[in-house]
C-alpha cells in the first residue's frame, strides 16, 4: 500500500486522469441503468418482434442496409430522422421499437430523441448489427 501511495504522489497527472477515467466509468454505468431505454439483447429483439409485433428501426445508411439488415427491418437512417423528423413512425408509436445501428453506439442518441417524442416503449439492440451477426442469425439483403 506505501508503495502505491508513492506511485500515486510520484505520478500526480497520471494518478488523476486514472481517477477521471474510474469516475467517468461509475457515472456512466449509473446513467444506463437509471435510463428509460434499455439495451436488449438478440434473443430480446427476436421475442419482441415475433411475440410483440416490435419494430427494429436500422438507421444505418442505405449502402450498409442493403448489405444485410434484420428480417422486416425498416431503414431509417439518422440523418433522415434529423431532417424529417418522426413523422414516418407515428403508427409504431404503441409498438416496442428496437434501434439498430452498426455497433450500438450512435442508436442511443435516435433513441432518446423517440422516447422525448412519445415513444414510450424505445430501446437500442446492445451491439448492433455486429452482435446480430456475431450471433450466427439470419439477414436479408
Amino acid at each position: 500500500m506505501e508503495q502505491l501511495i508513492t506511485f500515486a504522489v510520484d505520478n500526480g497527472m497520471l494518478s488523476a486522469v486514472w481517477v477521471a477515467l474510474v469516475v467517468m466509468i461509475i457515472f456512466m454505468t449509473i446513467k444506463m441503468k437509471m435510463s428509460p431505454i434499455k439495451q436488449i439483447s438478440t434473443q430480446d429483439l427476436t421475442f419482441l418482434m415475433n411475440r410483440e409485433a416490435g419494430v427494429a428501426l436500422d438507421i444505418r445508411k442505405d449502402k450498409e442496409f442493403k448489405a444485410g439488415h434484420i428480417l422486416d427491418a425498416i431503414n431509417l437512417p439518422s440523418e433522415k430522422i434529423s431532417k424529417n423528423g418522426l413523422t414516418s413512425l407515428e403508427k409504431y408509436k404503441d409498438k416496442p421499437i428496437i434501434v439498430v445501428c452498426a455497433a450500438g453506439m450512435s442508436a442511443m442518441q435516435i433513441a432518446n430523441d423517440l422516447f422525448k417524442a412519445g415513444f414510450s416503449r424505445v430501446s437500442v439492440l446492445k451491439g448492433g448489427m455486429n452482435s446480430w451477426t456475431g450471433a450466427g442469425l439470419p439477414v436479408a439483403k
